[in-house]
């Protein structure tokens, strides 16, 4: 934690970024960085969606598209990160398979591939047969994990604060006994 606060950029250091001055009122708009109920669950939603979707530029897509989307920044990229390096390959054969089985195209790759197990025509296979298949399983995937985040955070933030309540009331009732 200690060297996490020394990395982590302070709201001053990123003012005296000198080419984020101008869009440091865009940047550093506090509804963007506080933690409350419906900024998080769309923060880690938009991270599980750049996340998965677009693997190299998960960090950067998600804290660009945090500022339309009034989403927090911090849950978006931390959801982000930790989406991205271990899982984005399971996810996108996910989506590979998922596309597949969707558009019944497993027998035509088997059919076009050679004895080696390389397709014969390997342009044609990308383009016709994998590639369509792929975007529509990763982008089904990528929505409905999206979607789960969003569920689960918003449960998870319920939960928390319920359970403070719940802690103010026992604390009240203690006292009042005592």
């Amino acid at each position: 934690m200690r060297w996490l606060r020394h990395h982590i950029p302070t709201r001053e250091r990123i003012e005296r970024v000198r080419w984020l001055r101008p869009v440091a009122h865009i940047v550093l708009d506090p509804p963007l960085w506080r933690f409350t109920r419906r900024s998080v669950p769309r923060g880690v939603a938009l991270g599980m969606f750049t996340g998965i979707l677009v693997p190299p530029l998960h960090f950067p897509a998600s804290a660009v598209l945090a500022f339309p989307l009034r989403a927090n920044i911090p849950s978006a990229a931390a959801t982000a990160v930790l989406v991205n390096p271990v899982t984005a390959g399971a996810y996108w054969y996910l989506g590979y398979k998922l596309g597949h089985w969707l558009l019944g195209s497993n027998r035509h790759v088997a059919a076009e591939a050679s004895a080696a197990g390389v397709p014969r025509d390997w342009l044609h296979w990308l383009f016709n047969i994998v590639g369509p298949a792929t975007l529509i399983g990763i982008l089904i995937v990528t929505i409905a994990c999206a979607a789960l985040g969003y569920l689960l955070a918003g449960l998870g933030w319920r939960w928390w604060i319920v359970r403070k309540w719940r802690a103010r009331a026992a604390r009240r009732t203690s006292a009042l006994v005592a």
